[in-house]
């Protein structure tokens, strides 16, 4: 169990869990596409273009092309084809951290995706709400993606 001393509204801790029923190799295809090239407007409808590069150091970041966009995180970790973790601000302009790790486990036919989003800052309340629903919406689209 983790404990912090700092107080609750400068922490953000989200995990999900989902069965996927497809080998881990496919998922982690699924991941990598639904992060870069297929990610797909949020359930607030903005659109989000995405870019990742799938190496230590790599960006992933909102390309508003005319080298325009948002930076997100850099990969911090990935082994293909189960682990990928990233540290940025992530969606979010203001003083704040965040990890960000998925962890593919495959599991006989089936993988499970295991997405767990940490962070620590002055976050806003409208983001903390928007944050558990955003991560909803990726896993739901990898499973999708996946399964197809």
């Amino acid at each position: 169990m983790e404990t912090s001393t700092l107080p609750a509204e400068l922490l953000l801790r989200i995990c999900q869990e989902v069965e996927i029923s497809a080998p881990v190799a496919l998922v982690w295809e699924s991941l990598l596409e639904q992060m870069g090239p297929g990610f797909d407007k949020p359930p607030e409808g903005v659109p989000t273009p995405m870019k990742l590069e799938p190496w230590p150091g790599g960006r992933w970041y909102r390309d508003l092309g005319n080298n325009t966009g948002h930076f997100w995180a850099h990969v911090q970790v990935i082994k293909p084809p189960t682990l990928l973790e990233l540290v940025g601000p992530m969606f979010m302009s203001y003083p704040v951290a965040s990890h960000v790790q998925y962890r593919l486990t495959e599991q006989g036919r089936t993988t499970k995706l295991a997405v767990t989003h940490r962070a620590m800052g002055d976050i806003l309340p409208d983001h903390r709400t928007g944050a558990n629903m955003g991560w909803q919406h990726i896993v739901n689209r990898i499973k999708a993606r996946a399964e197809r």
